[in-house]
This record gives C-alpha cells, sequence and structure tokens, in this order.
C-alpha cells in the first residue's frame, strides 16, 4: 500500500474506531464534533468570489483563522489527512452555489509537494481537497498534471519577492498531461495567500500551451472587503 493510501486509511480507522473529533477530542459519528462544525462553517465567507478577478482568478471558501486554521493544521502536521474530505466537499459546495457558469467544466489540478516532502508527510493535503472537491463536482481530476520539482524553502514569513525567487522554475508538466487537455486547468490548493506559488503553476502551464481558468482554495489570508 502506497504511503499516502496508508495514512489516509489510518485516518479512516481513527475516525471510525476511536470516533473522536480532530480538534476537540470529543466523540463523533463524523469528522468533526457539531460544535467544531459549527465553528468551521462559520468560517465560510459570504463572498468566496472575491478574489474572482484577473490576472488570477481565485474562489475560496473560507477565512484563514480559528477553527479553520486550527483544523488545516491538523489535516497537515498531526496525520489526519480524513480533515481534507469535508474540507473539499464544502469548497465544491460553495462552487456550485456561487461560481459563475462556464462552457466547459475545468480540469482539475491539486499543487503538487515534492516527493520528499510529501514523503514525510504521506499524503499531499490539496490532493485529497481535489479528490474530494471532484466527488461532489463530477469534474475531472488530473492528480499528475503538474510535478514539484524542486523542494522549495516554506513559504511562510518570506516577503513577495522572496516567494517568487523561490518558486522559480519550482514546477513541470506531469504525466497526466503527456496528451494537453480539452478544456481549462482549475488549480486546488489548501491555503491561498500572497498568490505566488499558483502563479508559478499557472506560469508553468501556460508555457505548456495549457490555459488555466483559476484557483479554488479552503482558506485565504486575505481580507474580503
Amino acid at each position: 500500500m502506497r504511503t499516502w493510501a496508508k495514512k489516509y486509511f489510518q485516518g479512516f480507522l481513527k475516525l471510525f474506531l476511536q470516533s473522536s473529533c480532530p480538534l476537540c477530542q470529543r466523540q463523533t459519528s463524523e469528522e468533526f464534533c457539531p460544535d467544531c462544525t459549527r465553528q468551521l462553517l462559520n468560517c465560510h465567507l459570504k463572498d468566496p468570489n472575491f478574489l474572482w478577478k484577473q490576472p488570477l482568478p481565485v474562489f475560496v471558501w473560507g477565512a484563514y483563522g480559528g477553527s479553520l486554521k486550527r483544523a488545516i493544521a491538523a489535516m497537515k502536521y498531526e496525520n489526519h489527512p480524513e480533515i481534507a474530505r469535508p474540507l473539499g466537499q464544502w469548497l465544491a459546495e460553495a462552487w456550485m452555489l456561487y461560481s459563475q457558469p462556464s462552457s466547459k467544466q475545468p480540469v482539475v489540478v491539486p499543487i503538487p509537494l515534492h516527493k520528499s516532502r510529501q514523503k514525510e508527510r504521506g499524503f499531499n493535503q490539496a490532493a485529497l481537497i481535489a479528490e474530494s472537491f471532484c466527488e461532489v463536482t463530477g469534474f475531472k481530476l488530473k492528480q499528475n498534471g503538474l510535478q514539484r520539482m524542486q523542494n522549495t524553502q516554506a513559504q511562510f514569513g518570506l516577503s513577495v519577492s522572496e516567494r517568487q525567487k523561490n518558486l522559480a522554475k519550482a514546477f513541470e508538466i506531469g504525466q497526466d498531461f503527456r496528451r494537453l487537455p480539452d478544456a481549462p486547468v482549475l488549480l486546488v490548493d489548501d491555503i491561498y495567500t500572497t498568490g505566488a506559488t499558483a502563479r508559478a503553476a499557472v506560469e508553468t502551464l501556460n508555457q505548456n500551451r495549457i490555459s488555466v481558468c483559476g484557483l479554488v482554495a479552503t482558506a485565504t489570508t486575505a481580507k474580503s472587503g
């Protein structure tokens, strides 16, 4: 069994055998207890489209803070990949409710982790969110549309120019795009901050004649008007 699949399976075992909320440890039959679910849903933005504008349209589900920040940290750093399922589901439900209709369904591509970082974590949280997102929307998922070629320095705490330099030539086209897609790409990530990572991914796709319609993310640090 692959490492990420093993971690994902272990997460579900925790969910069904221990039946404890990963945020507060109270017993629950779902991924989160009812109280933590309410707190998470309170992080949902009233206008998920407030960043949907050129040059990089971004659709975001919630504000990065409080329970949502805690949930993402638990998912990534405390071995709770099962948290990705509701996050992807909520993101998809918001997309279907608030997004602008398009003539072509996009192809979904998660922002990849470098192999060494994914091996260390056991999974790519963006890929798991993308899986859940596609289950609800019915969009095609291309897990390996992009690959990360450089194990870049963590973006947190870097300036905009430092982030751009850090991500220069970080991505390459993955095996899923040996043939060009017949629809635009919709990128998926867990958190949207300055957009440096997304822009680097878009540049790589555009250089290979693949168009990008935008990015969807579970959370953003940007403030809505």
